[in-house]
């Protein structure tokens, strides 16, 4: 294929992986364009070759000419919830001045039917792409597996994984690598125009499970602790966490207990032709 692949936060986890995924599928390295925020940022993919354009979310006159027609866009959604909603206005009025061929967008699993605070951004942004009227592609990713539980070493330690996650509650996880290869499919193939995906694993799990997992590789005692939604609140305030945000991650246990996180439709895995990766193999990869 010889149109341009541009990919916005080319820098963080997510698009270095894609990036990544492209170049193995034989997207030639000046067929790609990463978008940085500096070209220090991106000197690693420069030096493979990769097309490097620096521009900023929050500086619309950066991307004046950071895309042409025909382009394929993904926009990585920005992590700082709050900013995210101007920050992809951005993105989007830049598309459709030049006339890009499609946009892909990583937004939150279930799209307008996750109810979560947290993807209150994800749906304002889904909404502001179907106005452009651009072709766009929705990928609505599940959880990362490698951020169910944020620091695992410290779990091992304490002997707890602490949360108001009920032991019933299932989370349907993948790791960045799975989400990077569907969005680098969906990016070099056609038929995926004006189309929304729900991204996750193949098996949703439980944090009983995930703790069982734990002990089973570690050798040690790890269990899943489930408190309050108060008593969590409290918890992330005295951890140092506003209050504002700390009500946004409480919420985030309570959908996951409405099973928000949990259905397995299968789309993850048709999009990169394989199982996507088991939460035991990422669990391993925490663990070493």
């Amino acid at each position: 294929m010889n149109t341009n692949i541009v990919i916005t936060g080319a820098t963080g986890q997510l698009g270095r992986l894609v990036i990544a995924e492209l170049l193995a599928a034989g997207v030639p390295a000046d067929g790609i364009t990463a978008v940085a925020r500096s070209k220090e940022k991106a000197a690693d993919l420069a030096g493979r070759g990769v097309k490097i354009a620096v521009a900023d979310y929050d500086e619309p006159a950066s991307f004046a000419d950071v895309f042409s027609a025909g382009d394929r866009v993904l926009l990585i959604s920005g992590s700082e919830p709050g900013r995210r909603i101007p920050q992809h206005s951005v993105v989007i009025d830049a598309a459709k001045a030049a006339g890009v061929a499609q946009l892909a967008y990583t937004g939150i699993f279930g799209g307008p039917e996750n109810a979560m605070q947290l993807g209150a951004d994800h749906r304002a942004t889904e909404q502001l792409i179907l106005d452009s009227g651009l072709p766009h592609t929705f990928l609505r990713n599940n959880w990362y597996s490698e951020m169910a539980v944020r620091d695992l070493t410290a779990v091992v330690e304490s002997g707890a994984i602490v949360n108001a996650a009920t032991p019933d509650a299932r989370l349907a996880t993948a790791t960045r690598e799975d989400y990077a290869a569907a969005a680098a499919a969906v990016l070099t193939a056609d038929g995926h125009l004006n189309q929304a995906y729900n991204l996750g694993g193949d098996q949703a799990w439980s944090y009983p499970e995930f703790a069982a997992e734990v002990t089973r590789q570690s050798g040690k005692p790890v269990a899943h602790q489930t408190v309050s939604t108060d008593d969590l609140l409290a918890g992330y305030v005295a951890a140092g966490i506003p209050e504002g945000f700390s009500a946004v991650l409480v919420d985030v246990d309570t959908q996951v207990n409405a099973g928000a996180l949990a259905s397995t439709p299968g789309d993850l895995a048709r999009l990169i032709g394989r199982p996507t990766t088991p939460i035991t193999t990422t669990i391993t990869k925490l663990l070493s």
